[in-house]
């Protein structure tokens, strides 16, 4: 398989995420940009061909077996998955996998609101 990526990947990621209400971004400790909602990782691009997203181990099953993507690749028995960016199509399927991991996270948020209450 050839290391190809999308040139633009990470500025359409970077652009796509900043919209999304309280999302920040810090630099990775391993390199490239993290996204987070308040302490919590969304998910981390590296450089135009990787993004690496925490999902809780179940739905992180799932997106492997759906073929969304794939087992993390240093951390396979994790429930981090990864998304290669080689093609257009493939940028696109790791925004919707961020914005389910930051759907996720809002919803974590929002049922520890209600348990502080």
């Amino acid at each position: 398989m050839t290391n190809m990526s999308v040139k633009d990947a990470p500025e359409k990621i970077h652009a796509t995420v900043m919209v999304w209400p309280e999302v920040t971004a810090h630099a990775h400790r391993f390199g490239g940009t993290e996204y987070r909602l308040g302490k919590r990782e969304l998910g981390h691009v590296h450089g135009d061909y990787l993004v690496d997203i925490p999902f809780p181990k179940k739905v992180r099953e799932e997106i492997v077996r759906l073929g969304r993507a794939e087992a993390h690749h240093i951390l396979p028995e994790s429930g981090w998955a990864s998304c290669f960016l080689r093609t257009p199509a493939e940028v696109e399927n790791a925004l919707a996998l961020l914005r389910q991991s930051y759907e996720l996270a809002r919803e974590q948020r929002l049922r520890n609101t209600h348990k502080s209450e």
